[in-house]
């Protein structure tokens, strides 16, 4: 069973820490300076998110105007586990656990970047009382 139950879910938290990433004093810089538009589609429940490093948007649903030059395609289980710090992402790509499309190498470059999240990602969740997010 999905660990959100619905895509609004999938926004307040996948999409937020990616908010809370382009806000962060010192890591912003780095995520503007990667030029990279990120799109990541998840399954069950279908979202997708597009974050446009360079402008520092994070846009929610199928209909954004940016365009991806690099895109993932996972579960959102997958997406919550990885900012929780249990998925290895490069593995994953690897296992085809997880799909991308594009110059996936500009992306992994940036992970220790957005290792600077996880704790961030579990206080977001702890903050909304979602443990079960935690446990998934």
């Amino acid at each position: 069973m999905a660990v959100f139950k619905d895509e609004d879910e999938v926004y307040t938290f996948l999409a937020g820490i990616f908010r809370r990433g382009l806000e962060k004093e010192g890591l912003a810089d780095k995520l503007v300076s990667s030029g990279v538009v990120l799109r990541v589609h998840y399954t069950d429940p279908d979202a997708v998110v597009t974050v446009d490093m360079a402008n520092k948007v994070v846009e929610t649903g199928a209909d954004s105007t940016a365009v991806p030059n690099v895109e993932l395609f996972m579960s959102a289980d997958t997406g919550n586990k990885f900012w929780l710090g249990k998925v290895n992402l490069t593995m994953a790509m690897a296992r085809g656990t997880v799909r991308a499309k594009g110059p996936a190498a500009k992306l992994i470059k940036m992970i220790p970047q957005a290792k600077n999240l996880f704790p961030e990602y579990r206080l977001l969740l702890q903050n909304e009382n979602r443990q079960d997010l935690i446990d998934a």
